[in-house]
């Protein structure tokens, strides 16, 4: 699997720049958030906020996760952590989903109750691009997500 992230959607740099000053603070050295994005720039090696913001809007579509079928994947399912081999791929209407049918290494138990189980060995979702589902759980959670393992 290639997972194409050259450069971080732009929600995941401001949340990379949120926790670099959330540590920098930590350690004594406040910073406002623009100062944590600029400094992120810094890292990324480009210029300034502004540019890395631009990059990473106009490379979308390298930020795209490429999964093929026997691919090994790992992340959540209803909350569960998991690792898995992908089964079945399949575009799904006009390309920005594709329905997903991955194997667990172990059964995941989908049920949070205490005294009831329920395993599931292989499950089959519909994933956009960045390897989340549509669907969430009653507390706003992906249903699965899904990274290069």
């Amino acid at each position: 699997m290639k997972a194409l992230t050259k450069i971080a959607p732009v929600e995941e740099l401001k949340q990379q720049a949120k926790r670099l000053r959330d540590r920098l603070r930590g350690s004594g050295h406040v910073m406002s958030h623009s100062e944590s994005l600029e400094l992120l720039a810094q890292q990324h090696g480009v210029r300034d906020w502004n540019t890395l913001r631009a990059l990473a809007e106009r490379s979308g579509s390298e930020n795209r996760m490429l999964l093929q079928v026997g691919d090994r994947v790992k992340g959540r399912y209803l909350g569960q952590p998991f690792t898995a081999e992908v089964r079945s791929l399949t575009s799904v209407g006009d390309g920005a989903r594709r329905r997903l049918t991955v194997q667990f290494d172990e059964p995941v138990d989908v049920v949070t109750f205490d005294s009831f189980s329920s395993f599931r060995r292989r499950v089959s979702v519909e994933i956009g691009w960045d390897g989340r589902s549509a669907r969430r759980t009653s507390n706003g959670e992906p249903h699965m997500v899904v990274m290069p393992e």
